[in-house]
């Protein structure tokens, strides 16, 4: 049986392909909003003609009633921004403004989108024919296995960025939270309904997506959740909005994009769960503005590093009882500079970190950093204790240079910290371990898995250890033989060719 893995790539293979009919026809910039707004007309409108036809199987004349939509969290899409009017005019010399008329259209429906769809589609420097032929692939493209647990505009932005940025020849620097990692953020923390949730630098949504469908599938309305968040980036806060509206959830992501540090949108919040994936070693981020705020309790952060400012804002916006998951480079562990140990020492004196988990290299599509993942809790079930996870080992290659996590994966992460929650984990060498505040102040606060899940203890293949020792000798001195007469002929070669070594 096929494994099945949430980084399959074959649904962005496709709008990668179709990215690459417009190369060189339009700017870069540009052409990337040109996919994601077709993703998005295609998506509601596979889904709204899906519907559709199920209120006209059932005759009782409601199939133009969009409350009747709205309570699937299916969007009502207005004659002029169906699909199959975009597919009929694909080869029409109309097709950028028939596009650009229906993402107006759906605009005028709906006051949240106003000014967030892109209308640059009738822009004369975007050859018609090849929009046309993106078109038609896009129309030969059955979206319906989107639908689930798959964040699909996040992971087809993801992956187009990381193909943008080697194409360009530039840094992966803007990327997407990949699934494995943003579903063991949800399934630690385990969002309950009538939460209020918050992402400060929420990209695409994606922390969003996955907390509303863990609510739901544990018999909660995934509508009863109170979603914020703030972008920074124009394009992505957009795209944001986008991918909420498609899935049905109200969300408060500012009327525009701002700053998180310099131009906090939700001052006064007191989050139950905070989610996020904040940019890695971020700089320069405005510290000398903000020298005396409020939200830096543990200390001023380096202005060279924004990754204590992330972790101080995010505790200031908790709610008495509320939780934090975020994702931060590994160097946070272990970092002195700039007053950052310092910082550090502080939150865990308070008694903040509930656990630490090393995650594997090769988990985002564009870095192949290694990360950590952060669990800070205002009402830690077990005080003065904190859960420390190796999981470099876990996951699966899903392709050469693509990891993923299996829902078994998560559900061992997860059951893990719930053990350790209720009391009942014992440490395990070389995967996990729960240490007090005292031994982590043993190791100078430093929050290295390593340290204090040691190495795994390996299994005795019974073999005497002097038995053991001639034999590996044996077979190293013939490795070293081997090598020499490498080396020896390399050297007539290159002799042959007039170089000596």
């Amino acid at each position: 049986m096929t494994e099945k893995n949430n980084t399959n790539i074959g649904f962005e293979k496709q709008l990668w392909d179709a990215a690459c009919v417009l190369w060189g026809h339009i700017p870069a910039a540009e052409y990337r909003n040109v996919i994601i707004g077709l993703i998005f007309l295609k998506y509601i409108s596979t889904a709204f003609t899906k519907k559709y036809q199920q209120l006209v199987n059932e005759g009782n004349g409601f199939e133009d009633d969009p409350d009747a939509y709205l309570e699937d969290n299916v969007f009502f899409v207005p004659e002029d921004a169906r699909w199959e009017k975009i597919a009929s005019a694909a080869h029409k010399p109309e097709i950028g403004t028939v596009i650009d008329d229906a993402m107006r259209a759906i605009e005028a429906g709906n006051k949240k989108l106003k000014n967030v769809l892109p209308k640059n589609y009738g822009n004369p420097d975007l050859d018609k024919r090849i929009l046309g032929d993106v078109v038609d692939l896009f129309t030969n493209m059955d979206m319906r296995e989107t639908e689930g647990h798959k964040d699909m505009l996040g992971r087809t932005y993801e992956y187009c960025i990381a193909q943008f940025a080697a194409k360009e020849g530039k840094g992966g620097g803007e990327f997407y939270t990949p699934a494995s990692i943003v579903n063991t953020l949800v399934a630690i923390l385990k969002p309950y309904s009538n939460c209020r949730v918050y992402d400060p630098c929420c990209g695409s949504g994606g922390m969003f997506v996955q907390s509303a469908k863990f609510i739901q599938a544990h018999s909660g309305q995934r509508g009863n959740i109170s979603i914020y968040g703030q972008e920074a980036n124009s394009d992505t806060w957009k795209m944001a909005i986008m991918n909420l509206t498609i899935r049905g959830l109200d969300a408060n992501l500012g009327p525009y994009q701002a700053d998180t540090f310099t131009s906090d949108l939700h001052p006064t919040l007191k989050a139950d769960f905070i989610l996020a994936n904040p940019p890695f070693n971020y700089h320069p981020w405005g510290q000398e503005k903000l020298t005396d705020d409020p939200r830096w309790k543990y200390g001023l952060p380096p202005a060279n590093n924004a990754n204590y400012a992330w972790i101080q804002h995010m505790i200031h916006h908790l709610a008495p009882n509320g939780k934090i998951g975020l994702v931060l480079a590994n160097g946070a562990l272990s970092t002195q500079s700039g007053g950052e140990g310092e910082i550090r020492k502080k939150i865990i004196e308070d008694d903040l970190v509930e656990g630490i988990v090393a995650m594997p290299t090769q988990l985002f599509y564009s870095v192949t950093i290694p990360v950590t993942l952060w669990f800070i809790s205002k009402d830690k079930k077990q005080k003065g204790k904190t859960l420390f996870i190796d999981a470099r080992k876990m996951g699966h290659m899903v392709d050469r240079i693509h990891r993923d996590f299996s829902e078994e994966d998560i559900k061992k992460l997860s059951d893990t910290f719930e053990s350790f929650q209720n009391g009942t984990l014992e440490n395990q060498k070389g995967y996990c371990a729960i240490s007090t505040i005292q031994d982590i102040e043993k190791q100078d606060f430093i929050l290295t898995p390593g340290r204090y899940v040691g190495i795994e203890e390996q299994e005795d293949d019974g073999e005497p250890f002097d038995e053991k020792m001639t034999r590996l000798t044996s077979e190293l001195s013939e490795m070293f033989d081997k090598s020499h007469e490498l080396e020896d002929e390399i050297r007539k070669k290159l002799g042959a060719m007039g170089y000596e070594l």
